[in-house]
This record gives C-alpha cells, sequence and structure tokens, in this order.
C-alpha cells in the first residue's frame, strides 16, 4: 500500500492559489497608486452692471464675477445687492448631471482616472433701484397720519376687560 502526503498532492494547488492571491494583491495595490477621480463642482455668478455683492446660501462670496466651488447639488439661494440697484434674490435650481446619479456616482467620483469638472454659469440682470420722489413720501405720510386720527384707536386697558355674561 502507498501512503501519499496529503501536502505533496495539493502541492502545485496551493501554490497556483497563493499567486493569484499575490498577483491580486499587486494589482489592487498598483490601482490605489493610481489617481482617483473626482468631480469638482464650481458655480460661477454673473451680473448686469457687474460688482454686486453675491451671497451664496447667506454667505458672502465675492463681488460678481465671481465662483465658489460646492459640494452637493440643489437649490441655493442666492442673493446680488448693489447700491442703486434693487436686491435680487433667487433660489436657483442646480440638478445633477447623469454621471452624477448613483450608482454611477461612484464610478464617476472613484474609478475615473481624471478630473471631472462641473462648472454652472448664472447671469443676473439687476434692476435699477426705483426712489420715491421726497414730496410724494412726504405726502403718504401725511395721508397715514390723517387716517390714524380720524379712527381713534381703543385704550389697551378696555381691550383687556372681562368678557360679558351671556344673556339669562
Amino acid at each position: 500500500m502507498e501512503y501519499r502526503s496529503r501536502s505533496n498532492t495539493n502541492r502545485p494547488a496551493r501554490s497556483a492559489q497563493q499567486r493569484n492571491r499575490r498577483v491580486l494583491l499587486w494589482l489592487l495595490a498598483g490601482l490605489m497608486l493610481l489617481p482617483s477621480g473626482c468631480v469638482r463642482r464650481r458655480l460661477n455668478v454673473h451680473s448686469n452692471p457687474p460688482g454686486a455683492l453675491v451671497y451664496v446660501d447667506n454667505q458672502q462670496i465675492g463681488t460678481t464675477p465671481c465662483s465658489v466651488d460646492f459640494t452637493y447639488y440643489g437649490t441655493r439661494e442666492l442673493r446680488l445687492v448693489k447700491p442703486g440697484y434693487e436686491t435680487l434674490t433667487i433660489n436657483q435650481p442646480i440638478p445633477a448631471p447623469w454621471y452624477q446619479i448613483p450608482p454611477l456616482d461612484f464610478v464617476s467620483e472613484n474609478l475615473v482616472p481624471t478630473k471631472i469638472r462641473d462648472n454652472r454659469t448664472v447671469c443676473y440682470n439687476l434692476a435699477p433701484q426705483f426712489i420715491v420722489p421726497t414730496q410724494e413720501l412726504i405726502d403718504r405720510a401725511n395721508q397715514l397720519r390723517q387716517d390714524t386720527q380720524q379712527y381713534p384707536v381703543a385704550p389697551a386697558s378696555a381691550s383687556m376687560a372681562a368678557p360679558l355674561a351671556p344673556p339669562p
């Protein structure tokens, strides 16, 4: 009866498994050394006329034309302020592109070896500020004063009187 050790019969299979494991580890290490992809999201804001102070989600980012990086897509509140012009407040939607829809976003942000740039540009026209003439403002104030004097205001103690008893 011939006796063979199990370790001798499985030796080629084990060495092939170890070799495959080593190759896989080297491939993973090599992939980690490759530059990973990322998406750079940037919002560019322009105004006509330029020079308006820009707030994005109540944080000042600069004067137009200006840019700001952002992380998440969605609706942003933009406010443009410039002396001599009406303040403009807009809820600006910034929809996600097709490559940022799950599960594609994992591939575009982690596995694509190049940077993806997503630049969004918005442009707004500012309206000149309407200045009410001084005489018109004074006339309106006098009219409001006359209206309040014509209708007397009830004293505070009268409004806090005890409620009347219901009729018998």
